[in-house]
């Protein structure tokens, strides 16, 4: 029996919550590997469970993409140059901006780590794209979220569509004998597997659409605007709570209670909205054991980086690159990302498929 989908989203956010958390290149090469053998052991036999690898060649694009903006633009400086560009002049209104000039080791180091830190991310992402089944995920949305569901449905569908698409798109190609390969076959694919992936997501949206997904039954204006205000007044408690906690540097008041509120407050709003909206499930997914440790083998990793202490590897989370000097594996929290291999002997790789 598969995993609930939701198990597999809460644990792929963890692993991305890590990679915001640390610039060491270390630790985020250790989520890739984690989070890519994760879904290629308990991947199921879907169209999209090769997601994780399209999202390791977009991260390995974000990376380039991100050394050449700091080789053409600049930033970060230090004495070890390696190279000198022709510098263009720009007039003084374009003061702190350069195009050329030198470059640094430790501002491409500097570029790198953070490019890294994006496509650790994508990676995550796409992990969790080739594990969990957007479909499924979706049925177990509250009911208050229904009204939602329609745009929801195109909006995580996109990306599994996607892969699916390029697969049947490419083999349709050298069926005719036309197996082009390299940068050609981006620019001859591109707008057939767009097109393709875009009409598979819209024909499921206006299915859901007749089956009454995004229509509400007769209710007050009063109770929409209860309801709406709650839900809104939730989200803005849990954007300024969150900032409060990351920020360092706000009133203890801002924080944890601030987070706490927002997060009642949604939880009210959501549940106000569910109360109006009835909904039968067939085979809904149930929240289990194996769920439960799969989503803590991903709190254990994210509660490691954040909560290191410094001499168990939390001086090592922050990479130096002025001075430029090599990075080092922090204990705790790479022992953390190593927890969240855990899926692999909780999961395996499914028997069955189920769609």
């Amino acid at each position: 029996m598969t995993l609930h989908p939701g198990a597999w989203w809460l644990w792929a956010l963890s692993l991305g919550a890590v990679s915001g958390r640390t610039n060491n290149p270390l630790l985020l090469v250790l989520v890739v590997v984690v989070a890519g053998y994760v879904a290629v052991s308990c991947r199921q036999d879907t169209p999209w469970a090769s997601a994780y690898g399209v999202f390791l060649k977009f991260g390995l694009v974000v990376i380039a993409i991100r050394v050449l903006f700091h080789v053409l633009l600049g930033g970060v400086t230090g004495p070890t140059v390696l190279l000198v560009l022709p510098e263009v002049p720009l007039p003084d209104w374009a003061r702190g901006v350069r195009l050329g000039g030198p470059v640094s080791a430790e501002g491409l180091a500097f570029a790198v780590y953070q490019g890294l830190q994006l496509a650790t991310l994508l990676c995550c992402v796409g992990a969790a794209n080739a594990l969990a089944n957007a479909k499924r995920l979706l049925r177990s949305l509250p009911a208050a979220l229904y009204e939602v569901s329609v745009a929801v449905v195109v909006a995580l569908t996109v990306a599994p569509q996607l892969v699916a698409s390029a697969r049947s798109v490419r083999r349709a190609r050298a069926l005719r004998g036309d197996a082009v390969r390299g940068v050609r076959a981006v620019r001859v694919l591109l707008a057939p597997v767009l097109e393709d992936a875009f009409e598979r997501s819209l024909v499921l949206a206006a299915a859901m659409d007749s089956r009454g997904y995004g229509r509400t039954a007769g209710q007050s204006r009063r109770a929409r605007l209860l309801t709406g205000g709650l839900v809104l007044g939730g989200l803005a408690g849990l954007c300024v709570g969150a900032y409060g906690l990351l920020d360092g540097t706000s009133s203890p008041l801002v924080g944890a209670p601030v987070l706490a509120v927002g997060s009642a407050l949604a939880v009210a709003g959501l549940w106000s909205g569910s109360r109006r909206v009835r909904r039968s499930r067939y085979r809904p997914d149930r929240w289990g054991p194996r769920e439960l440790l799969v989503v803590a083998s991903g709190l254990v990793a994210v509660s490691a980086a954040f909560l290191a202490p410094a001499d168990l590897g939390g001086a090592a989370l922050s990479a130096s690159t002025v001075p430029l000097t090599a990075p080092g594996l922090p204990l705790l929290p790479t022992l953390g990302v190593l927890c969240a291999l855990a899926p692999v002997l909780i999961a395996g790789r499914p028997t069955g498929k189920r769609t």
